[in-house]
């Protein structure tokens, strides 16, 4: 589509003799090799760990050179070009050098998106963007378009662009795949929200996390969109200061809005097309302020496409949301549990605390950020009963809540955690998982933290 074309490069000019190091044999690593050897460069694959014995099967299965458990310099710093996993910081001494000799580092996202022309809605955000790429992709599906979704969700994007034949693509993009983009423009851009998150990899400078989130619109043109979220002062600051090609579609709950998507009386109205939309909060599947705001954003880019409105509404009413997002998990003995596991920021806890209804038990922590807890006084004074702590240093949470919660316990695990929690809790209330932390200290990433909490209370 045309407004992918200052991505293309010539396709014939690619050629056996130019080098692809891949850095990284996760998902978007062993994808961006996989795209690259079918495009005939030469392709080797460093990953400083050990590589896992599924992605080293692909490897070996597509004849792609590799090394595990070390970097070896010679053969990476002659490289035409460097694709990088967005989990290596951009200050490791090995992508300095690379820098130093002028050899471009990209990430996966920018790498495939050259070798595509479908039509690409990317979506960006501190928190919700899981759902609203979910969200999208369903409202789209739906509508019948041929419509892949990736980035930070299931298959690489590079995967997916070497093996489908898909003419429209959803990507969830992280701050940092969006520091590896050079050319890459999506069509539709959305900014569900900026907050503090990740900012430990931008020198504790939130200026400089802002600045990454919007790299996403840096490319597009003046037929290209920018939906984002007007209360946010973080990103209708950016704007004010700073110019972009696109046409801007904000929406807000606070404000009345002549062109955008803002609520009134418990209605979404959308009003960006001829065709406006009405619809009432309440049939919206996925409840709570913020997940009103993804559905607004995933709805407008969907009329961007020219969805039915019909086929929108029915989309929204049958959601069924995202594993590890305020998931329902069972009920016992008149308890509910509650897996919000990929909550990784203070911001996501936040919304979490502010849709339950009841008295909750709440498990936090992990490894924490640069966390700021003040937030979430008022609604942890409102709403919790009892803080089961969840991390190998919990001193912070104990220093902040100790004033408000009277009890505060620490658990070494997953199954205590929940074991804890149901001695706690009491009919009519709900355990909520809602870290505010990465999960590194205890677990392998948020889903394994998320999949032993299930387990945990499905062993109760």
């Amino acid at each position: 589509m045309k407004h992918q074309d200052v991505h293309k490069n010539n396709k014939n000019s690619l050629n056996k003799e130019q080098k692809v190091v891949v850095l990284g044999a996760g998902e978007s690593g062993v994808g961006a090799a996989i795209l690259a050897t079918q495009k005939n460069y030469q392709v080797f694959v460093s990953d400083k760990n050990e590589i896992t014995n599924k992605y080293k099967q692909i490897l070996n299965n597509h004849k792609i050179d590799f090394e595990e458990k070390k970097h070896t310099a010679n053969k990476i710093l002659n490289a035409d070009v460097v694709v990088k996993s967005p989990g290596i910081p951009d200050n490791v001494s090995l992508i300095l050098k690379l820098k130093e000799k002028q050899i471009p580092v990209i990430s996966e996202i920018e790498f495939a998106a050259q070798f595509t022309e479908a039509t690409i809605i990317g979506i960006t955000g501190s928190n919700g963007k899981t759902t609203t790429t979910l969200l999208a992709h369903h409202i789209l599906k739906n509508a019948g378009l041929n419509i892949g979704v990736a980035g930070n969700i299931g298959q690489s994007f590079a995967t997916q662009v070497a093996t489908q034949n898909f003419t429209n693509y959803v990507l969830e993009l992280s701050s940092f795949q969006l520091d590896g983009i050079q050319k890459f423009a999506p069509h539709i851009a959305i900014i569900t929200n900026i907050t503090p998150d990740h900012l430990d990899r931008y020198d504790y400078d939130f200026n400089k996390y802002i600045s990454s989130k919007f790299r996403i619109t840096k490319n597009q043109t003046e037929n290209d969109f920018l939906i984002y979220d007007a209360d946010n002062s973080a990103i209708t600051n950016w704007l004010e200061d700073n110019k972009t090609a696109a046409k801007r579609i904000p929406f807000s709950l606070e404000k009345k809005l002549d062109f955008g998507a803002y609520i009134k009386d418990n209605i979404v109205n959308i009003n960006i097309t001829k065709d406006t939309i009405h619809m009432p909060t309440s049939t919206l599947s996925i409840k709570g302020k913020h997940n009103t705001k993804n559905a607004m954003a995933a709805t407008m880019a969907a009329q961007l496409l020219k969805v039915r409105k019909e086929t929108i509404k029915e989309s929204l009413e049958n959601f069924e949301g995202a594993e590890h997002r305020l998931e329902n998990v069972a009920k016992i003995k008149g308890v509910e549990y509650i897996n919000d596991s990929k909550a990784t920021n203070v911001n996501a806890t936040f919304y979490a605390l502010e849709c339950m209804d009841k008295q909750t038990i709440w498990i936090v922590g992990g490894v924490d950020k640069g966390n700021d807890y003040t937030d979430l006084l008022s609604l942890v004074r409102e709403k919790v009963k009892a803080i089961v702590c969840l991390g190998v240093d919990n001193q912070k949470i104990k220093d902040t809540f100790g004033n408000v919660v009277d009890i505060i316990v620490e658990t070494a695990g997953a199954e205590e955690a929940v074991k804890v929690s149901y001695k706690l809790a009491e009919k009519g209330e709900a355990v909520l998982l809602s870290p505010a932390c990465a999960s590194f200290d205890l677990f392998k990433n948020y889903e394994d933290r998320g999949w032993q909490f299930k387990n945990a209370v499905k062993s109760l």
